[in-house]
């Protein structure tokens, strides 16, 4: 709460609304005009908890100021102080206020305050339960994932030994050394060429020769 001292008893300066009420005056002692202007800075602030845009004959009616110059001064004023920031549409006669300090809690605000906590905390709660799900759902496809590769994993060993054993059995029913048997039923057997080119060679010959019979038969 913010106080300012004149003599003996101190002002508050908690106050809604400026102008002052009637009974609100009779507590107080003469105000100055740079006590009132601190009342005029904060019922800016309390306008601008409410509204964004305040027209500038509200705020006139409302801070009991004669003209324009004199309202666009205070507010110069108070973005100065620090207790606003926003801009002066002289266009459209408004102030557009972009941040401005707090005020202290009235007991008629403490209802409101819970509630938007209250609703605060159930967005939070609802946020919390959808990552956790999103979680959840991350973990169990990674599983699936793992259970897949070590299930191919699992066969290619398989495989592999299958290979081993079948081609462990070839070679020794053949008397042969595995790798050896391997190695001759990639390759072809020697001599296999040779008689594949002696047999298109005696092709050659006999079509050689049918052809000459033909001849001489003509």
């Amino acid at each position: 709460m913010l106080l300012c001292r004149t003599g003996k008893r101190g002002i508050n300066f908690n106050i809604p609304f400026f102008p002052l009420t009637t009974a609100e005056a009779a507590n107080l002692p003469p105000l100055t005009e740079a006590q009132k202007n601190k009342l005029r800075h904060l019922s800016v602030v309390t306008l601008a908890a409410k509204i964004k845009c305040i027209p500038y004959s509200v705020l006139l009616e409302q801070l009991q100021l004669k003209n324009v110059r004199q309202l666009e001064d205070l507010v110069i004023e108070a973005v100065y102080a620090d207790v606003l920031r926003g801009s002066l549409d002289q266009r459209n006669q408004r102030l557009e206020v972009d941040y401005s300090i707090g005020r202290d809690i009235r007991r008629e605000e403490l209802s409101t305050i819970t509630r938007t906590l209250q609703e605060w905390c159930q967005g939070c709660e609802v946020v919390l339960s959808g990552i956790e799900e999103q979680v959840s759902r991350a973990n169990q496809h990674k599983e699936q994932q793992l259970a897949l590769k070590q299930q191919i994993e699992s066969e290619v060993a398989n495989l592999k030994k299958t290979i081993k054993v079948t081609t462990a059995a070839a070679a020794a029913a053949t008397s042969q050394d595995p790798e050896q048997h391997l190695t001759e039923l990639r390759e072809p057997a020697p001599g296999t060429n040779q008689r594949q080119a002696s047999k298109k060679t005696s092709k050659a010959k006999g079509l050689r020769g049918s052809t000459k019979i033909w001849s001489k038969s003509n």
